[in-house]
């Protein structure tokens, strides 16, 4: 079979550098013998019989390398999702391992970035209603939350008036410095850490090395696993708000599902892909039913699937039932910038909601600009004051308001301008607040275009666009005495309009496999209200002294457990779902439309329709999700062809499913993998592709015909159909195939101009409309 092909051109040399014989170099400035953490892929049948568990064997003599070898000392032993170790060696000994007969694979650990009240109303739930009242919040639910932690005092994590825990939970508590056993309850049912990795490639004491306060211990010093935990099934909370801000009840989306905790990040060192697959190992041994995961790789290149282990260990739990959610990354609008895209993941994008935190700067000569801000303290006292531009004069590092690159003696008393990019948002404020400045104003570039989050900033301080921003600095430039102030307008509900693709929301085409889109949808990840550590103030800088019980952060780490709690709640509904079917039933219920009746927007670009390459199938409602009508469902089996039809070589694709696997001699395309949304990718002369899904009618009833319905972009020179048009379920046909044939004009469009479209199932009077978007890409041969 041939070798794994790229689908596109500029990712040739990167995919070529993961390979596995190149992910056993060694660092230039190592040495040969430079120790590394490396993640060994097991055949766990192979093990001799006198050794009675596979972490016995590994640390065996018989394991080793060579006769000389010393016993090897894993960091993690893996059996549930993926079966193998990891281990910290020398470059010439990962190399003899990779030698040895049981071991499948083997690739390099490597630091992953964290993708960072009124959110579950805008999705469609509501109280005593549809989706909540049926699944009861979730509460026989159990959601792995694989972050950093949690702090177990809060309370969205109160287990006040739940049911026992569901007796066929397995995990538990482990306890640590500030964290005994008894913090766990019946809502947050398990709390585990995994450093060992953390340890390999920082250092055993690195784990306070930065200076930051961090617990050797399920606690949560970040505050990413606190937000992200109780975003996805945090109980209800009156009264919340940060600050002031977001006030009103907090609760997630799935409120009486348990939580259970990975800690598998570490503050301020990202998260190690060895113990990210030891929180997912573990995670579906303990016997949770979702897996929410907001980690990723960065934008680019994304590793083949059988050398990404998030990929690897959401297979695992995939086929064994587990719902996995993941990020779809913060690397917007850049195309092609979406991570995590194997097609048993559930990646999410990110949207707005209709709240928002405005702001208002006045100028000196009347002009009112509008930005977004989260700023709670006192508020200017001067009506007007100095405006000063450090980039007019300091260069590159003052524009951005670096450490040390100001002078305090030209920002003292004033309102500085500074401009986004190459340090956090929040650190800007407390340079700016260090030399002595009374105001910053944060002003977007291309890169964020329009743009905005809120912060929680040390000083008066709001953030705007680039256009805003760009007026705002021509002032400073040009007025003989520039001033302004900034005023607070606390929160606005019923923001119109309402979803919009948030600008930092990663987008497609897929770069791996076009064949598959993603993301898969978008969900709430802005301005997002849940709760918080106790270890940090909401900015999370050291020098924030501040405490809060809850923080309003945004990013598709906030979208992700959106969709985790969701899921929750149907597999609540719907036990007998599979994975597939539940993500099928999100995308195909998704909305493209927004509260004023419009099509769903793209912050990056005002006034610009957003695409299924920006949004997937759109925004997830969780009204009609419980009732989708008909789901495109998919096993084990159906991804194995699928990794197949996408040139992977068996021996690579048990790294991935643990089974020995053989593909047939004809491989059919990726675009047939029974997959909610349609994407075809036509190469050079060919004009014409067909690509089949079969429909599985999970409605009330059970006799039910549907028809479809095409709508492609005008004057596209694509032709789609459907045969059969229309599809009869019955008692004993609850399954039915059809084929789509999409069509081109000889000279189609250019490569750079994808069409976009969708196909629509209708039952007519039984009120369902299961709609896929269908994305058709020319591509040159390779």
């Amino acid at each position: 079979m041939a070798a794994p092909r790229c689908p596109f051109p500029s990712l040739l040399l990167a995919l070529l550098a993961l390979s596995a014989p190149a992910l056993l170099r060694v660092r230039a400035d190592g040495g040969e013998d430079a120790r590394k953490t490396y993640i060994f892929r097991v055949d766990h049948r192979a093990k001799p019989s006198v050794f009675p568990t596979h972490a016995h064997w590994y640390a065996s003599a018989a394991f080793a390398s060579s006769p000389d070898a010393a016993p090897l000392e894993p960091l993690h032993v893996y059996g549930t999702v993926f079966h193998g170790f990891s281990a910290s060696v020398p470059a010439s000994r990962a190399a003899e391992l990779r030698r040895h007969p049981a071991v499948l694979a083997a690739f390099e650990d490597r630091a992953r970035p964290l993708h960072t009240t009124r959110s579950p109303q805008f999705m469609g739930l509501r109280a005593r209603l549809g989706l909540w009242s049926l699944a009861d919040y979730g509460s026989d639910v159990i959601v792995g939350v694989l972050d950093t932690g949690v702090w177990p005092e809060r309370r969205s994590l109160s287990d006040r008036n739940l049911p026992p825990v569901p007796a066929r939970w397995r995990g538990g508590c482990d306890a640590g410095p500030g964290f005994p056993a008894s913090s766990c309850n019946k809502k947050l049912v398990g709390a585990r850490f995994f450093s060992q990795g953390h340890a390999a490639h920082y250092g055993a004491s690195a784990v306070a090395s930065n200076g930051s306060v961090e617990f050797m211990s399920p606690r949560d010093a970040d505050g990413h696993g606190t937000h992200t935990a109780t975003t996805a099934a945090g109980s209800v909370a009156y009264e919340a708000s940060m600050e002031g801000y977001a006030s009103g009840v907090a609760k997630g989306v799935a409120p009486k599902a348990r939580v259970a905790a990975y800690k598998v990040c570490w503050k301020g060192a990202g998260c190690m892909d060895s113990d990210i697959l030891a929180g997912f190992d573990r995670a579906v041994a303990d016997g949770v039913d979702v897996i929410s995961v907001s980690i990723g790789g960065g934008s680019g290149v994304t590793a083949p699937f059988y050398l990404d282990p998030i990929a690897i260990g959401a297979y695992g739990a995939v086929s064994r039932g587990v719902f996995v959610a993941t990020s779809a990354g913060n690397e917007g609008p850049t195309s092609m910038s979406v991570t995590n895209v194997a097609p048993w993941l559930a990646t999410v994008g990110a949207g707005t909601i209709d709240r928002n935190f405005p702001a208002e700067i006045v100028l000196g000569d009347g002009r009112r600009l509008s930005g977004v801000s989260l700023y709670s303290g006192k508020p200017l006292t001067n009506s007007s004051l100095p405006l000063y531009y450090p980039g007019r004069t300091g260069g590159l590092s003052a524009s951005l308001c670096m450490e040390n690159s100001i002078d305090p003696s030209l920002v003292k008393g004033k309102i500085v301008v500074c401009d986004r990019g190459s340090s956090p948002r929040v650190a800007k404020g407390m340079v700016v607040k260090e030399a002595g400045g009374a105001g910053m104003v944060l002003t977007n570039g291309e890169a964020n275009g329009e743009g905005l989050v809120g912060d929680a900033h040390v000083l008066p301080a709001c953030a705007v666009g680039e256009k805003e921003g760009d007026a705002l600095k021509a002032y400073a430039a040009n007025a003989s005495n520039p001033t302004a102030t900034i005023s607070f307008r606390g929160t606005v509900v019923g923001v119109k309009p309402a979803p919009v693709v948030a600008s930092f929301s990663a987008r497609g085409p897929n770069g791996l496999v076009p064949e598959i889109l993603k993301p898969d949808f978008i969900a709430p990840g802005v301005n997002i209200l849940a709760a918080w550590t106790g270890a940090t103030g909401p900015t999370g800088l050291e020098a924030d002294t501040r405490r809060t019980e809850f923080n309003i952060l945004s990013g598709t780490s906030m979208a992700c457990p959106h969709a985790s709690g969701a899921a929750a709640l149907l597999r609540s509904a719907h036990p007998g779902w599979s994975p597939a079917a539940i993500r099928s039933a999100l995308m195909t219920t998704a909305v493209v439309t927004d509260n004023r009746g419009g099509p769903v927007g793209d912050e990056a670009e005002p006034g610009r329709a957003a695409t299924p390459f920006d949004y997937g199938a759109g925004h997830i409602t969780l009204g009609k999700a419980l009732d989708p009508g008909l789901v495109y469902d998919a096993g084990e089996e159906d991804y194995v062809a699928f990794m197949c039809s996408i040139g992977y070589e068996p021996n690579a694709i048990e790294v991935v499913t643990h089974k020995p696997v053989s593909c047939p001699a004809a491989a059919a395309s990726g675009s047939d993998l029974n997959y909610p949304s349609i994407s075809v990718v036509l190469r050079g002369g060919n004009q014409s592709r067909t690509v089949t899904r079969t429909a599985t009618n999970v409605g009330a009833q059970a006799s039910a015909t549907y028809t479809a319905r095409v709508q492609m972009a005008a004057g596209s020179g694509v032709s789609v159909s459907v045969k059969p048009e229309r599809l009869v379920f019955s008692p004993g046909a609850r399954k039915q195939s059809f084929a789509v044939t999409v069509a081109a004009a000889p000279s189609g469009p250019p490569a750079a101009a994808p069409v976009h479209g969708y196909l629509a199932w209708s039952d007519g009077g039984g009120g369902h409309e299961v709609r896929s978007p269908v994305v058709v890409t020319w591509l040159q041969p390779m």
